[in-house]
């Protein structure tokens, strides 16, 4: 068994080392410089960072982003920030229903529990109180 499991990771790997082999030839990419690869590689452990729900500093951005990516994060930054204060401000009548809706569960739960003890009589007034 464990021989078979070796042949076929083998070939799997073959495979893959085969297909991108063809994918380099069909679609060539240029070599990145120095500075580039170091932007790259700093990029992508900001992107790491961030992924794993880690702090990133402002300047740090500042030193790996170009200006025009800068600015547009920040944009995105700011339409979050608005987004999501609208979000915390809910209107009355939203407050109100979920205050209800708080209300008819409590008493519904109630009605449940005085229903499973047998006061049968409690429960059908808690019952009304939260159909209503």
């Amino acid at each position: 068994m464990s021989e078979w499991y070796d042949n076929q990771k083998n070939l799997n790997s073959n495979f893959r080392k085969f297909l991108n082999e063809r994918i380099e030839k069909a679609n060539p990419r240029r070599k990145l410089t120095a500075e580039e690869e170091k932007r790259l590689a700093k990029l992508e452990a900001i992107a790491e960072k961030l992924q794993r729900g880690e702090n990133v500093q402002n300047r740090q951005l500042q030193t790996w982003l170009s200006e025009e990516e800068y600015v547009q994060l920040d944009a995105e930054w700011q339409e979050q920030f608005e987004l999501r204060s609208e979000l915390k401000d809910k209107p009355i009548d939203l407050k109100r229903y979920e205050e209800k809706l708080r209300e008819a569960t409590f008493n519904y739960n109630r009605a449940e529990g005085y229903s499973s003890k047998g006061k049968h009589d409690t429960a059908k007034t808690f019952y009304n109180t939260c159909a209503t």
